[in-house]
């Protein structure tokens, strides 16, 4: 996942378009367990990029260890 800087915002592949295209690019947290009791001691922050020509969503965890 290689982001490079263009006019019009940040590009990366898109595997949907197969090329080079600009990127929205966000972190979120998301909640990962099922369970209400401690749910909020098992957010992640994930990166999320859409693309801005087709609407292709990936999301990666920041932190796998």
């Amino acid at each position: 996942m290689a982001t490079r800087m263009q006019p019009d915002g940040m590009a990366e592949e898109c595997p949907r378009c197969g090329r080079d295209t600009p990127h929205e690019v966000c972190i979120q947290l998301l909640t990962e367990s099922t369970k209400e009791q401690n749910a909020e001691f098992s957010r992640e922050p994930y990166r999320v990029s859409t693309c801005r020509i087709c609407g292709n969503e990936e999301s990666l965890r920041m932190n796998n260890v």
